[in-house]
């Protein structure tokens, strides 16, 4: 059996065997309480006694940034034996470090994405440093804090500052005693600052200086060191820690706690080499590292943080009264409207809530969301180009991989801009869905239900007709209606577009009949549904008067096509909003979504779904959506028994009630040509004084916003500077 010795700065003494690479080794620990002299003696009586001293925290060389130093006593201990390797850990520490982190996102992708990263403290964890770097820009050092308890001053501790100061800090550092490089877990003489643990997302370093310096409070925060004891999690679980990753290797089974330090692991390491004429550094090791089966330890401390899957979702204004109404803006109601939208569209994405609550009775599944807003409202989207939302949206990818998502949702028209979600899915480091196959799916089965309602019996004997049907969803929605009615009418003003989606459906759908125009008026009155799915504004998408009794329109656009004033002139038609989603548990959304409780969009239910399956991939991209992702989403809807909420027109549920009169009105009308010709024309003269709108846009007039420019930019700026003010905090 191989024999180790390992000094630390410790008291008390213990022997260990474990059995590593094939190999059974006795490891024995001594603590030296912080002694030179007494590590020095002990490095003496071991000398060719063991096959190998490690030094725990006694080092020879301190590293900052890219300058090395000798230490003025640890430099002298290698040569305190003759027979016996004496190492401290720096051949091995750094590349396991890089390799740890490396292999703990593997295991937990995003963990430290775009995180903000505390090293507690830097000195000789440069592996450490430089793999979380690799993760982040959002890095910081406790160096000043902990071993000169400077304040929390600007600048102080940063990555520049600090390689900049390096020479002149290990200048200082040099004839330190060990216990003030590598504090213990206690009470610090003299209080350190506490605005930097506030700061961080991530506390990664020395497990004592950890536990000595940071606040009794670390609620959600995650901490990598390079090992630590079952009482330093105890500790951290204490003070509300998240999650704690142990970077070294274990002495055993894989995945257990990595409680031996770098210093242990060069010793067995060196106990191990075939050739023990080779030198003792970091390129000995790599064959030996190599056959190392081992992923770093990572372990959850609260009950809620374990196994949570993490999503986003952005929102963002329909149009300006959202902006109104928001709690944080009330007050731009003083403000032009115009003013109000122009200005708002240029704020930065502002995170909105968390989502929790949700879970799938059928595996368990927790996941949680992080709601987050732009402050454009669709027509300033398509007014200032796709740029400004795809960086908006780039922003919002890179805070919500901060709070651990893994996949982000682009709600209403931010799934429509632009290329509808391939660029921000090229550019984010998070995966990226529009959620349009669930919206689909969704719409699909409403409108099923409620042309069911409305006393349709076969529904392959029905025409459907779809307006917006070379867009996204719409094109989808068209090929699916195709295979069920047989009879479709597709309505766009894109001509050669519609030319291919009539050619692709007659070649998928081998006997269904397709009409193409580019105005829905001529055919609106034979058709029994009626899908609207597009992105227009300022105009009259349908004429609801030219329908027949007992249609269905079903508005899948966000903000929707036909508008109240609209659809009241014919009672006997319905219209539906798209399908709303249910997400099992107890879902809070923690904003006021615009919608009941428990009920969400169905391109949020498709976020909030694709994580509870842990499917964290770009999943609905582009404005071909394939028919197999929806019924792929849609078996995952059955799967996890998300169900679709009750139908809904205008924000209200409608009952049976409302659908009995509904029919009652619409088979007088079938019943009574005359009379159903008298309430077209009547309709018409009343549709005709309604300005045409849909998206709650009418259309404006030439040099409306102009008026305001110049007031605009003039108060531009003292709005941006009292959102800074009135913004929402992260809880």
């Amino acid at each position: 059996m191989k024999h180790i010795l390992v000094i630390h700065l410790g008291d008390g003494e213990s022997v260990e065997t474990v059995s590593f690479l094939g190999q059974e080794l006795s490891i024995k620990r001594l603590g030296c309480h912080g002694d030179a002299d007494q590590a020095r003696a002990w490095i003496t009586a071991h000398d060719g006694q063991v096959d190998a001293i490690g030094l725990e925290r006694l080092p020879a060389q301190l590293r900052l940034g890219g300058v090395s130093i000798p230490h003025s006593i640890g430099s002298s201990f290698p040569t305190a034996a003759t027979a016996t390797p004496v190492v401290d850990g720096s051949g091995v520490c750094g590349g396991l470090e890089r390799w740890g982190v490396i292999l703990a996102d593997r295991a937990q992708p995003g963990i430290f994405a775009q995180k903000r990263v505390l090293v507690v403290p830097g000195l000789n964890h440069g592996g450490m440093t430089q793999a979380l770097y690799r993760h982040t820009r959002h890095l910081r050092y406790a160096d000043p804090l902990v071993y000169f308890a400077l304040p929390d001053l600007p600048g102080v501790g940063s990555r520049r500052t600090l390689d900049q100061a390096a020479t002149p800090t290990l200048e200082q550092l040099k004839d330190a005693p060990f216990r003030r490089l590598f504090p213990q877990a206690g009470t610090p003489g003299t209080p350190r600052a506490v605005a930097p643990f506030e700061w961080a997302d991530v506390i990664a370093g020395d497990i004592g200086a950890i536990r000595r310096y940071a606040p009794a409070q670390l609620k959600r925060k995650t901490i990598v060191v390079e090992y630590a004891s079952e009482e330093d999690l105890a500790d951290l679980k204490q003070r509300n820690a998240a999650i704690v990753v142990t970077l070294m290797p274990a002495l055993g089974n894989r995945g257990e706690l990595g409680r031996w330090s770098a210093a242990a692991f060069e010793a067995v390491l060196v106990t191990l080499r075939a050739d023990k004429s080779q030198p003792l550094d970091e390129n000995t090791y790599l064959d030996l590292i190599a056959d190392i089966d081992w992923t770093p330890h990572v372990r959850y401390l609260q009950p809620d943080e374990a196994g949570v899957n993490k999503f986003a979702f952005v929102i963002h204004p329909l149009d300006v009264r959202f902006i109104h109404a928001a709690p944080w803006f009330r007050w731009t109601k003083i403000f032009p409207n115009a003013l109000t939208e122009a200005v708002a569209a240029n704020m930065p994405p502002m995170y909105i809530s968390r989502i929790t609550g949700g879970q799938s009775p059928v595996t368990g599944q927790k996941i949680e969301g992080y709601l987050f807003s732009l402050g454009a409202t669709p027509r300033q989207m398509m007014k200032r180009g796709e740029r400004l939302t795809y960086e908006q949206l780039n922003q919002c990818a890179r805070m919500a991989e901060r709070m651990g998502a893994r996949i982000m949702g682009l709600g209403a028209f931010t799934s429509v801009v632009g290329d509808a979600g391939i660029t921000v899915a090229h550019e984010a480091d998070i995966a990226i869905t529009s959620g349009n196959s669930l919206t689909v799916a969704a719409t699909l089965e409403a409108a099923k239900q409620a042309v069911i309602k409305m006393g349709a019996t076969d529904l392959t004997r029905g025409t459907a007709m779809i307006v917006g049907a070379t867009g996204s969803i719409g094109s989808v929605c068209a090929r699916l209606l195709a295979q069920a009615i047989y009879n479709v009418v597709l309505v766009s003003i894109e001509p050669e577009r519609l030319i291919d989606l009539k050619r692709r459906i007659q070649e998928e759908t081998p006997g269904a009949v397709v009409t193409i125009a580019t105005k829905a008026d001529e055919y609106i009155g034979a058709c029994d549904l009626i899908v609207t799915a597009t992105s227009a504004f300022g105009q009259r998408v349908v004429d609801i008067t030219r329908c027949k009794p007992g249609a269905v329109i079903c508005d899948v656009a966000r903000p929707e096509d036909i508008n109240p004033q609209e659809a009241a002139l014919r009672p006997d038609v319905l219209v539906i909003e798209s399908g709303e989603v249910l997400i099992p548990g107890d879902i809070d959304f923690g904003y006021d979504i615009g919608l009941p409780p428990r009920t969400a969009y169905a391109c949020l239910a498709e976020t909030s779904l694709l994580a509870m399956e842990g499917r964290f991939e770009d999943y609905t991209l582009g404005r071909n959506i394939e028919i197999e992702r929806v019924k792929e989403i849609y078996r995952l809807f059955k799967k996890h028994q998300y169900q679709l909420a009750g139908l809904r027109s205008f924000g209200e549920y409608i009952t049976d009630d409302d659908v009995a009169v509904k029919r009652a009105e619409a088979d007088r009308l079938r019943n009574d040509p005359e009379l159903f010709a008298r309430v077209k024309v009547d309709g018409a003269m009343k549709i005709a004084a309604i300005p045409p709108m849909s998206k709650h846009v009418g259309a404006r007039k030439e040099g409306e916003f102009a008026k305001w420019a110049g007031l605009g930019a003039t108060i531009s700026l003292a709005l941006l500077g009292l959102w800074q003010i009135v913004k929402p905090r992260k809880n």
